[in-house]
């Protein structure tokens, strides 16, 4: 069995009077795709938030491989930019390889977005203005600038909403395709249960302000009602 790349210890968050979850246990083995599930307003959000270092818990521990920092990408809800959004594929994608003190981008850096670009099936589009693209093509956009630093985690953060049966197959797919072929860690929210059950390997289900996993194969459509 994979050792965890994340270990959750009896985390719990409250707002105010309100307790959002509490007593939460779970792991993320390496190399898993795991998919995090649950009702509007169970807490996904909120344990996104967790996860990527931008909200404290209240109690309770999330400890990563190594106990050091963890790399994690980051692709949002599909965003319709407009279509005179003036970057192009390549440009928007280099975004993400500018937290740096140097204005030129190493031949490392070139070599990486060459990578990812290829791997995301982007490199006919790399010079197109990314207002120009298709929801798709967009959605795949984010998934390069998520990936071009090389993260161990790929969090996705309900990517398939508003884009069609076909295009979502695309996106998921690939990702799938990544993690078998690299071993990369994904955790995809999501409320699309036959998604889920089709291309990750674990659940997560966050309801009534409690954690249960299981096998994907097991989610049942009746386990979430909103």
């Amino acid at each position: 069995m994979a050792q965890p790349l994340i270990q959750v210890h009896d985390l719990a968050q409250s707002f105010a009077d309100r307790t959002i979850f509490s007593h939460v246990n779970f792991s993320i083995p390496q190399g898993a795709m795991v998919s995090l599930v649950g009702a509007n307003g169970s807490g996904k959000t909120t344990l996104t938030r967790i996860l990527l270092g931008i909200l404290k818990p209240t109690s309770g521990t999330v400890q990563t491989d190594g106990g050091g920092h963890l790399t994690v990408g980051y692709v949002p809800q599909f965003r319709n930019l407009d279509r005179d959004y003036p970057l192009s594929v390549r440009s928007f994608v280099q975004l993400n390889q500018i937290a740096r003190p140097w204005p030129w981008h190493t031949a490392a850096e070139k070599r990486a977005l060459t990578h990812i670009l290829t791997e995301t099936r982007l490199t006919g589009l790399a010079k197109t203005p990314l207002g120009m693209t298709s929801g798709g093509e967009k959605q795949r956009a984010y998934l390069a600038q998520a990936l071009v630093n090389d993260p161990r985690l790929l969090i996705l953060d309900e990517p398939t909403a508003s884009l069609d049966v076909a295009v979502k197959h695309e996106l998921i797919g690939l990702v799938r395709e990544l993690n078998q072929k690299q071993g990369l860690t994904v955790l995809f929210v999501t409320h699309d249960l036959p998604m889920a059950r089709e291309y990750t390997d674990r659940y997560l289900l966050l309801q009534g302000g409690q954690m249960t996993t299981g096998p994907a194969s097991a989610l049942r459509d009746d386990l979430i009602a909103d």
